[in-house]
């Protein structure tokens, strides 16, 4: 029996009602909706030449943010470590096979097929990341650029995954896991929750993310005297690339 179901049994037992605890911390959070936006924002903008270095920057913003996932799923707190919710093919069968029964079992942090979905996800934005790194500077020939755009596209197909799962285990579970990932709180035991949100860890991240968009910004070269910033910097950088 899971954290959550023990609790349920024990609510039941002693008309004890559940409260709001405290599970994703403000790293994690801030992690997920930056990386939304870095790959819908480097998606809508693959194939326009004017905003390359949007493309480029948000792309490799998305690369940093997979490092510092990583980082902190070894040394973050309960429900962010990797060790809590990633678990063998048994575990995402069982899960799937409690949805078949209509029985799902529940986890206060991730179910083990969201698990499964969130370290795909890793996966592919490095491989994306990389990539689309390599392309950029011309390394690896026109095959690499097919494999950038294909990483992208089951990225994507995988992205549209999550969010039907979040969704349908949303209403299984009578929980709302997008409002949960905006406030951090799912119901539970009180002993159960994190005790620290670890914002200045969050503050950090927020903020070397926001002054790397500005340095990029501003060591792009304006043409003459305009704002076409995103398209003077890569035809820049290509033609320093052929010197």
């Amino acid at each position: 029996m899971n954290e959550t179901s023990a609790f349920r049994a024990e609510a039941a037992a002693t008309g004890f009602a559940r409260r709001t605890v405290r599970v994703w911390d403000a790293p994690v959070r801030v992690f997920h909706w930056l990386l939304v936006l870095c790959f819908a924002g480097a998606y809508l903008s693959a194939e326009s030449e004017r905003w390359r270095l949007v493309h480029v920057t948000l792309g490799y913003t998305m690369g940093g943010l997979v490092a510092f996932r990583i980082l902190w799923g070894l040394v973050g707190t309960r429900y962010a470590r990797f060790t809590n919710f990633v678990r063998g093919p048994a575990a995402v069968a069982r899960y799937v096979g409690s949805i078949v029964r209509g029985r799902p079992e529940h986890h206060l942090g991730h179910n083990p097929a969201g698990a499964l979905a969130i370290v795909a996800l890793l996966v592919l934005a490095a491989a994306v990341t990389a990539s689309g790194w390599a392309t950029y500077n011309e390394v690896g020939g026109n095959w690499l650029e097919e494999g950038h755009e294909v990483a992208a596209n089951l990225m994507l197909a995988l992205v549209g995954a999550h969010i039907l799962g979040a969704v349908v285990s949303s209403w299984l579970h009578r929980e709302n896991l997008v409002g949960a990932m905006v406030d951090g709180r799912k119901q539970g035991r009180p002993e159960d929750g994190v005790k620290s949100a670890w914002r200045t860890v969050a503050a950090l991240l927020l903020l070397a993310v926001l002054g790397f968009w500005w340095w990029s910004w501003q060591s792009a070269p304006a043409v003459g005297g305009g704002v076409d910033r995103p398209a003077a910097a890569a035809s820049a950088r290509h033609d320093r690339d052929h010197d």
